[in-house]
């Protein structure tokens, strides 16, 4: 944490002048010149020599009541404080319908809303956590006919805005979120930049405000999903397509590939907006979300339950770290043995996550999904599979039907190997469509092997005999 805050001071003690310039080359390739936008039969081109700004590269936007990908260009990055485009048509982050022009029953009645925001220009060549991992996820939704476009009103893929900074630090220290605004000057110049010392942890000039947007797009979800189960008792699950990642970054800074803390934002915003009072956390990704973990610690009013590979990165979250002061209890750590797979998640959701969840008795349930505990992933060892990610979406699902009132939506975590992380997420858009799994058109049962399961055994019941279970 201080290596963390103390790059960022002096990341940001380095910058000087405005925050406009950006380069035309940058790391990963060039700058695209032009996009095409459509608009009907029409086609009007942006003109040639705009580069975006430092701090938005590419986003979906709506343009009056159409929704098209554009790189940014000054002319159209001049009115995006205002809210308004050249000639004063309203201007927002988008990847589809927007909820609060569709009817509101047809996003009520909807079975999955969802929001895209692949943050194209924060990206650094060969690391993981890469602009390829939401596309790769957008085109298996599309393959497997789960989008909008085949599904009508059942899949609906919602407009958002960012977040604002308040937002952000409703969790965040504004030392931290100003000293990273103002970080980006230096990263327009260099093109990339560390902002976690010498860690994995990057910048470009593009970081903060698509780190911005991540964030909005869980809080567009919530609200959406939130007052959807005012009118339907079977509201729709929300998901949430978003990078940078946010379960590492600390309250006092980044992390572990992650820079905002997008489920805490938004649990949160949930609270202080809605007066959802007690929200449930799920975390499932291999790697302990140590910064949503931080964030609440002490607070009786946020549950974190956190699955995660035994002795993975970053080294937190014991099995004895329960929480402290008034927070004592409501963190539960469970570290999973290596090898851990299908059988092991199917006794801890079962004799683990569901008690837990029934005694809290949560308003809302928040879920950090990670991907990277499948078997196929490079960064860790566990053994889950596409059929585990179906297991787990379709159990959340009904434990928060069950417990209240279907309130429940997923942010993407870590999942680094591409194929696994599109397929598991398709196949968790399946589970909440309340169809079969297409798990064995994609999982190859001949990799795995015995997972241990003396070891989970003997996990579970000391998570249990801990947290009176």
């Amino acid at each position: 944490m201080t290596m963390a805050m103390d790059s960022a001071a002096a990341v940001s003690g380095e910058r000087s002048g405005g925050s406009d310039g950006v380069r035309g080359e940058r790391s990963g390739g060039s700058v695209r010149r032009e996009e095409t936008a459509v608009r009907g039969e029409r086609r009007r081109r942006i003109p040639h020599g705009h580069r975006p700004p430092n701090n938005i590269s590419s986003c979906l936007f709506r343009i009056g009541s159409e929704f098209k990908f554009l790189n940014w260009n000054r002319k159209c990055y001049g009115h995006l404080r205002t809210g308004k485009r050249r000639g004063g048509t309203p201007i927002s982050c988008s990847s589809g319908s927007s909820a609060a022009s569709l009817p509101d029953m047809r996003v009520s009645n909807a079975h999955v809303l969802y929001c895209v925001a692949p943050a194209m220009g924060h990206n650094k060549e060969s690391h993981p956590e890469s602009h390829r991992r939401v596309p790769a996820i957008k085109n298996a939704l599309e393959k497997m006919e789960l989008t909008e476009k085949f599904r009508g009103s059942e899949v609906i893929e919602l407009n958002f805005k960012p977040a604002s900074v308040d937002d952000i630090t409703s969790v965040h220290s504004r030392t931290y979120v100003s000293g990273l605004e103002k970080a980006m000057s230096k990263a327009s110049q260099e093109g990339l930049i560390f902002i976690e010392g010498s860690g994995p942890t990057y910048a470009t000039a593009t970081t903060f405000q698509e780190s911005l947007i991540a964030a909005g797009a869980g809080i567009s979800l919530v609200d959406a999903v939130v007052e959807a189960s005012k009118v339907n008792p079977n509201p729709p699950v929300g998901f949430a397509l978003v990078r940078p990642p946010g379960h590492h970054a600390v309250p006092k800074g980044p992390m572990g590939f992650c820079v905002f803390g997008n489920v805490a934002v938004a649990a949160r915003h949930v609270q202080r907006v809605h007066g959802l009072k007690r929200v449930f956390i799920i975390d499932f990704d291999v790697h302990h979300g140590n910064g949503t973990n931080d964030a609440f610690y002490e607070d009786p009013d946020i549950f974190f339950l956190s699955t995660h590979q035994d002795g993975s990165y970053p080294g937190t979250g014991k099995i004895h770290e329960v929480g402290c002061g008034r927070g004592e209890g409501t963190s539960l750590n469970l570290p999973l043995p290596g090898g851990s797979g299908d059988t092991t998640m199917r006794s801890v959701f079962d004799e683990v996550i569901a008690p837990c969840a029934q005694r809290f008795k949560p308003d809302i349930i928040l879920v950090s999904a990670g991907y990277d505990a499948h078997v196929l992933d490079p960064l860790a060892s566990l053994q889950f599979t596409t059929g585990t990610y179906y297991m787990l979406a379709a159990s959340i699902k009904q434990l928060a039907r069950e417990l209240c009132g279907g309130r429940c939506v997923f942010f993407l975590e870590g999942g680094y190997n591409l194929e696994s992380l599109a397929y598991s997420v398709a196949d968790s858009f399946h589970a909440f469509l309340g169809e079969p799994s297409s798990a064995l058109k994609f999982d190859n049962p001949a990799i795995l092997y015995e997972e241990p399961l003396t070891k989970v055994k003997e996990a579970i019941q000391k998570i249990k005999h801990i947290h009176s279970l």
